[in-house]
C-alpha cells in the first residue's frame, strides 16, 4: 500500500461549498444549488422522477419544504481529504405536508443521511447519498404496512 503524503484537507472555500449546499435545504432556497454545485453536477442516484444538475433537485427541495416546512439538515461530521468529502448528517422536520403520497401526519421525522462529495475547486461536481427512508416511513406510522401481519402469518 502506498501512502499519499501530498494528501491536503479540505478548503476553506469547500466547506463554505457544503454549508451553502445543505442551506438549501434549511434555508428554504432552493436556488442556492447553484452557488454550491457546477453546472454538470451529477446526483447519484437520481431520485424517481428527478432530472439532471442541480436543475433537478430544485423541485425536490420545494417538496420537501410543503412536506416539511420546518425541515433543516443537521451536520454531524464532515471527513475531507483531497477534494472529496464524506457527510453524516439528518434531514429532520415535521410532516405536514403530503411526503411521498403519504398524508400529514404531524409527526417529527429525522432521517440518516449519508453523502460523499467530489469538488472540482470550490464546487461539488459529484455527490453520491443513501438516505434511511424505510427509518422515515416507520417514523411516520406507515411501515410495516397493516398487511404485513397476514403476509407473515401465510408463510408460517
Amino acid at each position: 500500500m502506498t501512502i499519499d503524503t501530498t494528501a491536503s484537507a479540505l478548503t476553506a472555500g469547500q466547506h463554505a461549498t457544503l454549508q451553502t449546499f445543505y442551506g438549501a435545504f434549511t434555508r428554504k432556497n432552493p436556488d442556492l444549488l447553484d452557488e454550491a454545485v457546477t453546472p454538470g453536477w451529477q446526483d447519484i442516484p437520481l431520485a424517481p422522477g428527478q432530472g439532471p444538475g442541480p436543475a433537478g433537485l430544485k423541485p425536490i427541495i420545494l417538496g420537501f419544504i410543503d412536506s416539511l416546512p420546518d425541515v433543516e439538515i443537521l451536520v454531524d461530521e464532515v471527513i475531507g481529504l483531497n477534494d472529496r468529502a464524506g457527510v453524516r448528517a439528518r434531514i429532520v422536520g415535521t410532516q405536514c405536508g403530503a411526503l411521498f403520497g403519504i398524508p400529514p401526519t404531524n409527526r417529527r421525522i429525522e432521517i440518516a443521511l449519508h453523502e460523499f462529495h467530489r469538488f472540482e475547486g470550490d464546487r461539488i461536481s459529484h455527490t453520491w447519498h443513501l438516505e434511511d427512508w424505510f427509518g422515515m416511513l416507520h417514523q411516520l406510522g406507515v411501515w410495516p404496512p397493516k398487511t404485513m401481519p397476514l403476509l407473515l402469518q401465510e408463510r408460517a
